[in-house]
């Protein structure tokens, strides 16, 4: 008898997880039943589509009883860092579920509690947060090359595919659909518009950017690059206002337009100027900056007119003993010691990292049932360095987004500014809207809305409402359904 060539069974293809709860939510006299998907979807070689090169954990929260998706929006939800997980959109903002924080948004004292969101826009459309490589429990199918994710590029590339894939998987081409990132989630988003436009042919209603930053070049505080001192001084007048060092007996919003004429007129002026600034002029210069900033004319001058936001956060309430944070000028926090140029820690990302961590942690085990023995990856440097890409000039993507609206002229953007957000100042934001070169009809496709709190500006209960209405009035304008 020949030998018979051993048979060997098959390897069984790795199935993507997928774990399925019900839920109820009362919205004021509604109720609102839904289904949350929880699980990972698989990303494919473009090349060979048998090979996974990333297995994406999100969750998906789709509105029951619906019986034609196409008329149903749904939007794509991610956080920025780059390095974060969705978890603050998640349970800060739009989940049906949220963290529970103090009215103001500062931290509760632990342990800390898990609430239904009265603010999620899970009753105006099915919502989806996603978790880009290396962050949540999406990881590399190779881990040593997890790297090759960590770009601008790349990381795009990712999570259009992921979107891409999702709406074929879940049938949701025809929906109306939406993109929703914050903070570098925005820098994501502009690049997103073009990927899943020009390459892939997917056209969207709208793009929602909180706490956006598209153009780098107006946060960087490099020396020969004076455009952030100009940008971010509105923000250090909101701040200093807010604790009573500025603006005194003003009302917030004629202290920051006069602060907005200063910085574009007599400040732009002697920043171009340099040394050859009037000494006079200077003097005057560092009177009104000190003025507008709650800091000393001295320091001012010591700092030749140009405060950087680690010197503002540090030096604001240093008499007080007290740095303030950079993601929400509000938070105060102490230091170790009084001196020096850098805060030690930001007190403002220190009052939301303990409280949605450990809610999220115990939500995704306890009620959507998602049981991994994974590290969720909150905010991690795993994902660094960071390649943006850009060797030589600072990352700008604001003309990809630009581009989008070009070839797509129902596209609709609203962005989202926190007045006291120091990471993605406002004024920094409308620079880089104004240096879009959109006709004046196209520019109308672009919206912006302001809140009386930081880069995460939905911890504050009356903002949280006040962003949901915005965010509602626009996706109802924009999604073109009757």
């Amino acid at each position: 008898m020949e030998n018979e060539k051993e048979v060997k069974n098959p390897p069984v293809p790795e199935k993507e997880e997928r774990v399925t709860t019900k839920h109820s939510l009362k919205l004021g006299n509604t109720k609102l039943d839904y289904t949350a998907t929880t699980g990972t979807l698989f990303l494919r070689e473009h090349k060979d589509e048998s090979k996974i090169k990333a297995k994406i954990f999100f969750t998906y929260y789709e509105k029951s009883g619906v019986k034609d998706k196409k008329s149903r929006p749904v939007i794509f939800i991610y956080n920025g860092g780059p390095g974060s997980s969705s978890i603050w959109l998640h349970m800060g903002a739009f989940g049906p579920r949220r963290c529970k924080m103090n009215a103001d948004g500062s931290a509760p004292k632990p342990p800390f509690e898990i609430v239904d969101n009265k603010e999620t826009l899970l009753d105006i459309a099915d919502l989806v947060f996603v978790d880009p490589v290396s962050t949540g429990f999406s990881r590399a199918a190779d881990l040593e090359h997890e790297d090759e994710f960590h770009g601008l590029e790349k990381d795009i590339e990712a999570m259009g595919d992921f979107i891409m894939r999702f709406s074929s998987q879940q049938g949701r081409w025809m929906s109306p659909k939406y993109l929703l990132g914050e903070s570098y989630g925005t820098t994501r988003s502009a690049g997103l518009a073009g990927y899943l436009n020009n390459e892939q042919g997917m056209y969207l209603n709208g793009i929602i950017l909180v706490s956006s930053i598209l153009d780098f070049g107006t946060a960087r505080f490099d020396f020969g690059n004076d455009l952030p001192y100009i940008l971010f001084l509105p923000t250090y007048a909101a701040i200093a206002h807010y604790h009573k060092k500025a603006g005194k007996g003003t009302e917030q919003s004629d202290f920051l337009a006069e602060v907005e004429s200063f910085a574009v007129n007599e400040y732009l002026r002697a920043l171009f100027l340099g040394t050859a600034l009037p000494e006079e002029e200077k003097l005057e210069v560092a009177k009104k900056l000190a003025a507008y900033t709650g800091l000393t004319e001295q320091f001012v001058l010591d700092c030749n007119l140009k405060p950087s936001i680690w010197r503002f956060t540090k030096n604001l309430l240093k008499e007080e003993g007290y740095s303030v944070g950079r993601f929400d000028g509000r938070i105060k926090g102490r230091d170790g010691e009084r001196a020096g140029d850098h805060p030690e820690t930001d007190p403002s990302h220190s009052a939301t990292a303990g409280v949605f961590t450990t809610c999220f942690n115990d939500y995704v085990r306890s009620e959507l049932n998602y049981d991994s023995e994974k590290l969720y990856l909150v905010l991690t440097g795993r994902a660094h360095p960071w390649k943006f890409d850009h060797e030589g000039k600072y990352v700008n993507v604001s003309d990809r987004l630009r581009q989008a609206i070009c070839r797509n002229t129902d596209l609709k953007v609203m962005i989202a500014n926190g007045y006291f957000d120091l990471a993605t100042p406002y004024f920094a934001t409308w620079h880089t809207v104004n240096h879009m070169p959109l006709t004046p009809e196209l520019q109308k496709n672009i919206s912006q809305t302001y809140y009386q709190g930081g880069h995460m500006m939905y911890t504050v209960d009356s903002e949280r409402a006040k962003l949901k209405a915005d965010i509602v009035s626009f996706i109802k304008k924009s999604s073109n359904k009757k």
